[in-house]
């Protein structure tokens, strides 16, 4: 299926290779609205294991670099113009869902209604259990904390009771400046298929454009149609991470979503070696002349 408009194209923040420098934070926001692309993608997580008590240990550690997103947000949001600010992904359910309602409307505010929220359950018990959250039932709860979430950012005081939320007779300000913050779900397992065709405004997959996506994609829209929704409203973001897709294969990734109907296409140029900003800067730059063309057709 081919998308009828151009995917809008955004690139992924290498925060785990910048540094804490805010004048290399915002040297590469600027760079990358400068080359025009539309969107910023900033991963999240609060803590990283530490290696020393757990041999053998995958993921991220207590050695890696992470920007707490919903600050950094708010310093792009003073330090851009037009750059949508994604999270991709927030881990929601390791979070106080009343909390995340606030902060994220306070970067809508802040950044003239320039956030979409991408979410999931995350993999790092690690997390949840330094947070004092169930790991368990996240799944589930994430669901329960995206309809929180949109009461509390609609309605001037809500009175919501669900498994795991009360909330009586209470509410935020300031209110998103849009009304409703796009909520997108990451994740590829089937629960999480189930959650973008019911709840969501949109898909972040990971993977290539491969059969297996296509059905992905195809059980989506299937799910929104049996939820009564219109599946045609639902965004797609693929992700080319170029460090893992050989560079003679980036075209025809990009060429590959573009025909599933992906909407949207971030750029990661993460684990490339790159040591400085302008080195991923450089990189983004060629990428995005090469591969715009094909996104945009």
């Amino acid at each position: 299926m081919r998308n009828r408009t151009a995917m809008r194209i955004g690139a992924v923040f290498p925060q785990t290779e910048i540094g804490a420098d805010p004048g290399a934070v915002r040297a590469w926001a600027e760079a990358v609205e400068g080359l025009g692309f539309q969107h910023a993608v900033a991963f999240d997580h609060v803590l990283g294991a530490g290696t020393a008590s757990r041999p053998g240990w995958y993921g991220y550690t207590s050695d890696d670099l992470f920007h707490e997103v919903f600050v950094l947000f708010g310093y792009l949001a003073g330090v851009t113009r037009s750059l949508e600010l994604v999270t991709g992904v927030l881990v929601l359910p390791q979070r106080q869902t009343a909390l995340v309602a606030k902060q994220a409307a306070e970067v809508d505010v802040l950044s003239g209604g320039r956030l979409r929220l991408g979410v999931g359950i995350g993999w790092n018990r690690v997390e949840y259990d330094a947070l004092g959250a169930a790991f368990t039932d996240r799944g589930a709860r994430s669901a329960e904390q995206v309809e929180a979430l949109r009461a509390l950012w609609t309605s001037p005081t809500v009175t919501f009771e669900g498994r795991w939320h009360r909330i009586e007779d209470a509410g935020i300000l300031p209110r998103p400046v849009r009304g409703r913050i796009p909520v997108w779900f990451g994740g590829e397992a089937e629960p999480v298929l189930r959650r973008v065709g019911r709840l969501g405004d949109g898909w972040l997959p990971q993977r290539p454009p491969d059969e297996a996506a296509r059905a992905a994609v195809g059980r989506v829209r299937s799910y929104a149609v049996q939820a009564g929704r219109d599946p045609s409203r639902l965004g797609f973001e693929a992700r080319l991470k170029l460090s893992e897709v050989p560079e003679a294969k980036w075209p025809d990734f990009v060429a590959g979503w573009r025909d599933l109907g992906a909407t949207h296409l971030c750029l990661s140029t993460m684990g490339m070696g790159l040591g400085t900003v302008d080195d991923h800067i450089r990189t983004l730059r060629s990428t995005l002349r090469e591969l715009a063309p094909i996104a945009r057709e």
